[in-house]
């Protein structure tokens, strides 16, 4: 569920298609987006069994250690863009603000912190060509919770 009012609109980041704009101001800390109508987590051992381009492992993010949610609907949340500088943290299933955004401000995430261990994204970041790796669960946790701390 995303928590503040927002629209969806043509990304600002090159070839990301569609993004998520904060439509209302939304203070440092703020939770964006909460878990809700969680009805599928499964472990990464199972999601594997799925092709690449399954809905399945399209549909799914890391909540904690290695299972992963799965959500098919396709909801808004899906349009938050991956960014090595984002404005925004995926903590447990929550994104919460990083710092002060403005509306029409564009949210975006390190897409590290939702898929496997090493594993990499079909895709480069369209802005430093860089390769998104998935982080290990402790390197996610700690890094979460570092960015979370220094944002209250």
């Amino acid at each position: 569920m995303i928590i503040p009012k927002y629209k969806v609109g043509p990304s600002l980041i090159p070839f990301a298609g569609k993004g998520l704009f904060a439509d209302e101001a939304i203070s440092k800390g703020a939770v964006i987006i909460a878990p809700d109508n969680v009805h599928t987590v499964w472990p990464e051992k199972k999601l594997r069994e799925y092709a690449a381009d399954s809905v399945e492992v399209e549909s799914s993010v890391r909540w904690f250690e290695d299972y992963f949610s799965l959500t098919p609907e396709w909801s808004d949340e899906c349009y938050v863009n991956h960014s090595f500088t984002p404005n925004a943290q995926w903590h447990l299933g929550f994104i919460f603000a990083l710092r002060e955004l403005t509306p029409g401000e564009e949210i975006t995430m390190d897409y590290r912190y939702v898929i496997g261990s090493a594993e990499e994204m079909p895709f480069k970041d369209s802005v430093t060509g860089r390769a998104i790796v998935g982080l290990s669960w402790e390197e996610c946790l700690r890094g979460s919770a570092e960015q979370l701390l220094k944002a209250l």
